[in-house]
């Protein structure tokens, strides 16, 4: 191992590493991990594979989830409480919402590092829209850029007081997708003005955060590649709106992206992502891709090495206090 990260973020097939991962993982030294409902069948598997993947690399790396609530949501009873859509949870504690949020995350912070996992891929700043697309629109916090920023302050403060890092996502904004780039890509035609004061605008408040994930969108009045493969876009996220944390591509192997997965790796870096988000287990995928994007660069790694000092440190918390406070939020509750 090097003194700089493999420039991925990995991702194990099944429930225990194999030989042949645990070779893999130890020489490409990714920067971290990210399970899925796959990887995850009782919480003493969960705790030694996590122990497993950083064990490979030496180091207490990161591994994330996707623990948003509603339809994504990796973690189910009994491993974690089940929780509805961010959007509804939003509309049914009204003007309570923001303080709802922030306690629904401490406890999800509580129940991922109770089994050895200490990032979650939220808060999820798309501003919703009326022709947003199903995948996605549920997921939001809102309509409106106030109340996307506001409650997603509150998401990112409940996992980082719980020791969770949050990572910002889709930059810079997926709301006017009306595609899931999971299988197509979408095209926005927005006009500059409204991606300013809408879509890009929610995310300036969260300029310093440690991590932030890209979109498979294209944004075609200002480039015609996805956001994650383009330069100019990448330079917008970076300057425009002002991100200085590690920034990470969605699932590179989604549909919206062409080529090749290691072609879509290149691309990715060379746009000026820090680190390729691969999902999937493929090895062979994860070898092709790790051949291809090898170590970070200079920047990157101080960028990786930034948002790893910044966890706080995580105070002693009465989790069945906080449930209890939630509940009590909701109107009519005595």
């Amino acid at each position: 191992m090097s003194d700089t990260f493999g420039a991925a973020i990995l991702a194990p097939l099944g429930t225990r590493l194999t030989g042949a991962e645990r070779r893999f993982f130890a020489d490409a030294d990714p920067l971290g991990f990210i399970l899925f409902a796959r990887n995850l069948e009782h919480a003493d598997q969960i705790r030694a594979l996590t122990a497993e993947l950083r064990d490979s690399v030496g180091r207490e790396a990161p591994i994330f989830i996707d623990q948003e609530g509603g339809r994504v949501q990796r973690l189910r009873p009994p491993l974690a409480r089940d929780w509805l859509p961010p959007l509804d949870d939003v509309a049914r504690y009204g003007s309570h919402a923001a303080r709802a949020m922030f306690l629904r995350y401490r406890i999800i912070a509580a129940e991922l590092m109770a089994l050895g996992i200490d990032g979650n891929c939220a808060p999820m700043l798309d501003v919703a829209r009326p022709e947003t697309h199903p995948f996605l629109r549920n997921r939001c916090y809102g309509d409106s850029v106030e109340s996307v920023a506001e409650i997603g302050i509150s998401v990112a403060q409940g996992l980082m007081q719980g020791g969770v890092f949050p990572v910002v996502k889709h930059i810079p904004g997926h709301g006017l997708a009306q595609l899931d780039s999971h299988r197509d890509l979408p095209r926005i035609t927005a006009s500059r003005d409204t991606l300013e004061t809408v879509d890009f605008a929610a995310f300036r408040p969260f300029r310093d955060m440690a991590f932030g994930m890209t979109a498979h969108l294209v944004f075609e009045r200002i480039a015609p590649e996805p956001a994650t493969t383009s330069p100019e876009m990448i330079a917008l996220i970076r300057e425009d709106l002002g991100f200085n944390g590690l920034l990470m591509t969605d699932d590179i192997s989604m549909e919206a992206l062409s080529g090749s997965v290691s072609e879509r790796a290149e691309a990715s870096l060379a746009a000026g992502c820090d680190c390729i988000l691969h999902c999937n287990g493929d090895i062979t995928e994860m070898l092709a891709i790790m051949r291809r994007a090898g170590s970070m660069t200079e920047a990157a790694q101080g960028r990786a090495e930034a948002a790893l000092a910044s966890r706080p440190t995580v105070a002693e918390v009465d989790i069945a206090g906080l449930a209890a406070d939630l509940e009590a939020l909701l109107p009519g509750a005595r």
